[in-house]
């Protein structure tokens, strides 16, 4: 993500289980990105929702005797908040496919996976990473002049 635009600055890279292992697909992650550099600021996960992606790659890092992957204990980008404001505070109807034009959520990836529908996986995950892509744009044009009206209401 630029940090200028919060668009994107690559292309998007989808590791396919069905192409590989799970073992090897984590793997390949920790190898070719900087998550596991010292620095913390070298990976910043940026997403909506991360609680998901952190509980799911801790658990299925820690099966595979993998390093910690632990995308919350160090800085992070989650827009889920974003979205809960934007709905008075509720956390129901906040998700991504409830505020955006994705049209829906990821309850049928597994059925899928299971009978090797992989193209439907593919669309999904294509899908998604457009429409946070679009929200997360959409934010970053907005939020500065957000941070000047709020200023204006300062007090001291």
């Amino acid at each position: 993500m630029s940090p200028a635009s919060g668009d994107v600055i690559g292309r998007l890279v989808i590791l396919k289980a069905w192409e590989s292992c799970e073992k090897e697909i984590m793997g390949k992650f920790l190898r070719e990105t900087s998550f596991l550099d010292a620095y913390d600021f070298s990976f910043i996960p940026v997403g909506y929702n991360l609680g998901f992606e952190h509980n799911f790659l801790k658990r299925r890092a820690e099966v595979h005797g993998l390093p910690d992957i632990d995308i919350l204990s160090k800085p992070f980008i989650d827009l889920r908040v974003i979205g809960i404001l934007m709905k008075g505070g509720e956390f129901k109807g906040s998700g991504l496919n409830k505020i955006t034009g994705k049209e829906r959520d990821g309850m049928m990836v597994p059925v899928w996976n299971k009978v090797g529908d992989y193209d439907k996986i593919v669309e999904y995950v294509e899908m998604e990473a457009r429409e946070f892509v679009r929200f997360n744009v959409w934010l970053y044009s907005r939020f500065p002049s957000l941070f000047i009206e709020w200023k204006k209401t300062w007090d001291y």
